[in-house]
């Protein structure tokens, strides 16, 4: 369940694998987004999913939050994907860690799908387990989440030789504002 849950790209997934792509920081943001996946799946687990399904308030601040924030990011790939570059090395500035760590906090923690997938979803399912089998199920999900993390960040790194023209990094880019746009009109769309 966790695999298959956490194998959807979104926009968590989308900004490990751009920064697998430009081999920055690659280790530090999968290490971010496992260890909250992690956090998330447990708070889930051990209660806090049934809690924020019985706010509909909260969940409509996700909801609201969530689609500006993927509206806004999708904005941003559609404009890196439109200018002409001269390849991966020209998809923008080098960004420090600090502000490469605080997207993926961005993306993790303010992305509502990141709480219905782990928190909810998840968490649901974990919580109907008998309470000796819940670390067990909450460790196998979190294990897939490091799996997924960790293959999508330094699987992409190790491809991005081959993904050094400007034509495929400007692919890359639309297809990532196409599916933060995606995402972000189907929060808008439809309740959570």
């Amino acid at each position: 369940m966790g695999a298959g849950l956490i194998l959807a790209i979104g926009a968590q997934n989308a900004l490990v694998l751009r920064q697998g792509l430009r081999r920055e920081h690659v280790g530090a943001v999968v290490a971010v987004c496992t260890l909250s996946d992690w956090l998330l799946i447990l708070l889930g687990v051990f209660g806090l999913g049934a809690l924020i399904q019985a706010q509909p308030l909260l969940l409509e601040v996700f909801r609201y939050g969530g689609a500006a924030f993927l509206l806004g990011y999708a904005a941003l790939a559609a404009r890196r994907a439109w200018r002409p570059s001269a390849g991966l090395e020209a998809a923008g500035p080098a960004a420090s860690l600090g502000a490469t760590l605080s997207a993926a906090l961005a993306f993790t923690y303010l992305n509502p799908h990141v709480y219905l997938d782990t928190v909810v979803l998840l968490g649901g399912l974990g919580a109907r387990q008998p309470p000796e089998l819940r670390a067990a199920f909450a460790t196998g999900a979190g294990l897939a989440s490091a799996m997924w993390f960790s293959l999508l960040g330094f699987g992409a790194a190790a491809a991005a030789p081959r993904l050094r023209s400007p034509a495929t990094w400007r692919v890359v880019d639309a297809l990532i504002a196409l599916l933060m746009t995606g995402l972000g009109l189907q929060l808008l769309l439809q309740p959570l």
